[in-house]
């Protein structure tokens, strides 16, 4: 019997240089849900991924190597016609700063993640726990929110 290809729900998340949160919930929402999504992530600018957070999640058993800090105009690794069915941003400054100034017209979800100004470690094993807490904040976002992409509609902000 042939089935009907499932129509796959474009998704962006967008952190300030691509180098943290939304390479964590790009990474999760992949891995765990690609059967349901096109998942990116970029930011206005782009950075290396932040090797403290590769280093913690490999621990972890998560593998980032992979992953690439995109800018907004990368063309290598966004999509070319711009098109997403939901922009996540995960952090309120900066969905204050750049949702009006971004080429998308998806419907638009603010989550605050963190960044590592919140963390408040004063040795090596408490900076790890800061990005294994991270971490798992961000997995758990993921496992819950985007489990069913219909029930993505009800946290548009804008």
């Amino acid at each position: 019997m042939f089935k009907k290809p499932v129509k796959k729900f474009r998704v962006l998340f967008v952190d300030e240089k691509n180098e943290l949160t939304s390479q964590i919930a790009e990474y999760f929402t992949r891995s765990l849900f690609d059967d349901r999504y096109e998942v990116f992530s970029a930011g206005p600018a782009q950075d290396m991924v932040d090797c403290e957070l590769v280093s913690v999640m490999y621990r972890e058993g998560e593998d980032l190597r992979r992953q690439v800090s995109k800018d907004f105009k990368d063309v290598d690794h966004l999509p070319e016609d711009g098109q997403y069915d939901y922009i996540i941003f995960t952090r309120q400054s900066v969905f204050d700063e750049w949702a009006e100034k971004t080429p998308w017209k998806g419907k638009q979800i603010v989550h605050e993640m963190g960044c590592t100004k919140d963390f408040t470690a004063t040795d090596d094993a408490e900076l790890y726990d800061c990005y294994k807490e991270m971490m798992n904040r961000v997995r758990e976002w993921v496992e819950k929110n985007m489990k069913d992409p219909e029930g993505l509609k009800a946290l548009v902000s804008a």
